[in-house]
């Protein structure tokens, strides 16, 4: 069974036309054939924007020259509410001091320090299941915010805070416009943002949350009483060129987009892969013979290695953040074309991942393809070159481990007239969530 995914725009249309579209749903908006292009140029009389499949252009941007291509500012205006000035919205030396503050709390040796925490939240995902038809992908948020509250402040999703920020992060999913006019628009500071009041409520409220747990870590650190989780590592970790730390109003903002990018992003990918599960029968049995073994010890992941492709397949078909969008800051010349400053630079996992001359049979769920030869350049879920996610290890992790304790558990099945549609919201989600049948596996069930 071919995955679903949005039927492609085949006409013309007015650039009123296209707007509509894209904030109806950006994915449907697309064409078809910028499936097999290596580049397409969209111009209006406001903005000009690239579409990059090269993966020539796509090294360009952000490996070999990412300061000439800086993240667009128009794009993450939407976000600012709740981000402030954290590391996902900023750019030059700003940005650059937060990743050296930043990275090294993700480096190699604390996915071992992370992983207890990773385990104790995948029980407790197991704990919530229930049997009957669900929507998995409410389920998959549940858990992955868990694992965030655990790993940054070593608090279960059950805590009063955790609780209310996971609930008021829902509302604002919901409120949250897909395509801020923003994006598109270079709009003087005095123009009205289309900011939904209700938007911006929630991310007051969230914040509001966020900022009370920072000053309670900060308050934990002076007294010596503090965990040894990710906040702790992050606030005491020092900028080793000015010695500086992150103060609790700066953390505040680094927090809001872990919460986003590890937990809005970790949900989608686990939610997508428990549903090409459902419709791939035989690879799900696979998965359920890897998690027989799975034991509390770190060394149990490197036995998950289909499970592990699973996750990788599924970020591949339903990449979290469907586009990355950059701004050329001087001018460029893309395959023969004119490049002004100030053009769009969009760089797509949604069309690369599934891109007709990159990939064999792009369109089909296939894990066993990762055991082979994969495209160079093809495949960025995580981004790539200096502005990677610097918690994609961490990332991986989660989602083999939680894919796995699930599905030992549990047995996932397709529902007959409920076919998930991915549309572009903060990640990609499906339009009407993603409805599995659940039953409980019996000892006697489990794979030989």
């Amino acid at each position: 069974m071919t995955p679903p995914k949005p039927e492609p725009r085949a006409d013309k249309v007015s650039l009123l036309g296209h707007l509509r579209a894209f904030r109806h749903d950006i994915l449907s908006a697309q064409p078809a054939r910028l499936y097999r292009a290596w580049m397409a140029e969209f111009r209006t009389p406001f903005f000009q924007s690239y579409l990059c499949n090269d993966p020539a252009l796509v090294r360009l941007v952000l490996d070999e020259r990412p300061a000439d291509f800086p993240k667009s500012d128009r794009v993450t205006e939407g976000l600012r509410p709740l981000l402030g000035r954290a590391v996902f919205v900023t750019n030059g030396e700003e940005w650059l001091r937060q990743r050296r503050i930043i990275d090294p709390a993700f480096e190699g040796g604390r996915l071992k320090e992370a992983f207890p925490a990773i385990w104790a939240a995948s029980e407790a995902a197991v704990a919530r299941m229930t049997a009957g038809d669900v929507e998995v992908e409410l389920a998959a948020s549940h858990a992955a915010a868990d694992v965030i509250f655990r790993t940054l402040f070593s608090i279960p999703i059950e805590d009063r805070v955790a609780q209310a920020v996971f609930h008021e992060f829902r509302a604002y999913q919901r409120s949250a416009p897909i395509v801020n006019l923003g994006a598109f628009l270079r709009l003087p500071r005095w123009f009205p943002r289309l900011h939904r009041r209700a938007t911006k409520r929630s991310a007051g409220v969230i914040r509001g949350l966020i900022k009370g747990l920072t000053d309670e870590r900060a308050a934990a650190i002076a007294a010596g009483e503090a965990p040894a989780d990710l906040a702790t590592k992050i606030m005491t970790t020092p900028d080793p060129v000015t010695g500086a730390r992150f103060g609790t109003a700066e953390m505040a903002d680094q927090v809001a987009i872990f919460f986003l990018a590890g937990h809005e992003t970790s949900a989608s990918a686990l939610a997508w892969a428990l549903y090409l599960l459902a419709t791939h029968p035989e690879a799900q049995e696979r998965v359920a013979a890897e998690a027989t073994a799975l034991r509390p010890e770190f060394a149990v992941v490197g036995g998950l290695r289909f499970t592990r492709d699973v996750f990788r397949e599924a970020l591949r078909l339903y990449p979290p953040v469907p586009m990355l969008v950059r701004e050329a800051v001087r001018p460029e010349e893309f395959r023969g074309r004119k490049v002004r400053p100030g053009a769009q630079v969009v760089i797509s996992p949604w069309h690369l991942h599934r891109h007709e001359r990159l990939w064999e049979r792009p369109d089909a769920f296939d894990p066993d393809r990762w055991a082979g030869e994969v495209p160079q350049g093809g495949y960025l879920p995580f981004s790539r070159g200096p502005r990677v996610c610097p918690g994609a290890g961490f990332a991986m992790l989660e989602g083999t481990l939680m894919l796995a304790h699930l599905v030992r558990a549990f047995r996932f099945q397709a529902m007959e007239g409920r076919v998930p549609v991915p549309v572009a919201h903060l990640t990609v989600r499906a339009r009407d969530g993603i409805w599995l049948r659940v039953s409980r596996r019996a000892e006697s069930d489990a794979p030989a």
